[in-house]
């Protein structure tokens, strides 16, 4: 296999065919890299909603779950969902990258607690109409589409009436600020309102990441637009004592600015 190195980074446009494809390459490749550095925060049965370190276990954003029936989408290698499984909830993941899904073999083998998963685009859900009761992501497929729309609809094909569909998203007001956890990130410096992707290409100009930016409004259209209500808007404020710093997250920007938000919603 021949490997390339990066090529370029930075905020432009490019073909959402190309951008939206990215994500599967990029997850394979990196899947070991992602878990070596941020395992441990995460666990390998843990349900952690973002890098404040919030937890499922505390704030209960999916409800009373243990008779109900619960999918996770972009689930990486399935910590929240094995978390799930632990307490006896019927869970199961989903994620595009078979990468992500081999480490998530790894952790059930260690666990002893196995996560049931599928390898699923998000916006083509391999699962019946009204199959689930409740739904979520923890940063999971919505940044690295370019039609969130599709992923909205989906989720609302596969709940229930009265089901919930939860997901973590960076905090879109991040996108004006450089991704840095010190004080050279408090000073903004792009459009909060400039909706280009940030793009990585190879030195070939291939495109092989892609993450894509929608502010406030956007999201609550996209939820609205597919038929969810907005229960709650959650940002988590950063612990103290916390000290632990994940890209751009860290206590010093974590006390001024909001680095999650988690869009607590529900189909009538």
């Amino acid at each position: 296999m021949t490997h390339h190195r990066l090529g370029s980074a930075g905020f432009r446009d490019v073909p959402d065919d190309v951008g939206g494809g990215a994500g599967r390459g990029w997850w394979d490749a990196n899947a070991q890299e992602y878990l070596t550095e941020h395992g441990d925060f995460l666990g390998p049965a843990d349900f952690r909603w973002c890098p404040e370190g919030l937890r499922e276990a505390d704030v209960r954003l999916l409800g009373d779950v243990p008779s109900r029936d619960v999918l996770e989408v972009g689930a990486g290698a399935g910590q929240c969902t094995r978390w799930l499984r632990s307490q006896g909830v019927r869970a199961v993941a989903t994620d595009v990258s078979a990468g992500m899904l081999r480490s998530g073999r790894t952790l059930d083998a260690r666990t002893g607690v196995v996560a049931p998963a599928v390898q699923a685009d998000a916006r083509a859900l391999p699962f019946a109409d009204r199959s689930f009761d409740v739904v979520f992501t923890a940063f999971g497929a919505l940044p690295f589409v370019p039609d969130t729309a599709r992923v909205h609809a989906e989720v609302a094909r596969v709940l229930r009436p009265g089901g919930r569909w939860v997901f973590a998203v960076t905090h879109p007001i991040r996108w004006a600020f450089p991704d840095d956890p010190s004080e050279h990130g408090l000073t903004a410096i792009r459009s909060y309102f400039d909706r280009r992707p940030y793009v990585e290409t190879d030195d070939t100009g291939a495109v092989v990441y892609a993450e894509y930016h929608r502010t406030v409004g956007d999201h609550v259209a996209d939820v609205v637009g597919a038929g969810f209500v907005l229960e709650r808007l959650v940002e988590p404020p950063w612990p103290a004592g916390h000290t632990r710093t994940w890209g751009g997250w860290g206590p010093v920007r974590g006390s001024r600015l909001p680095g999650t938000a988690i869009f607590c919603t529900r189909l009538p």
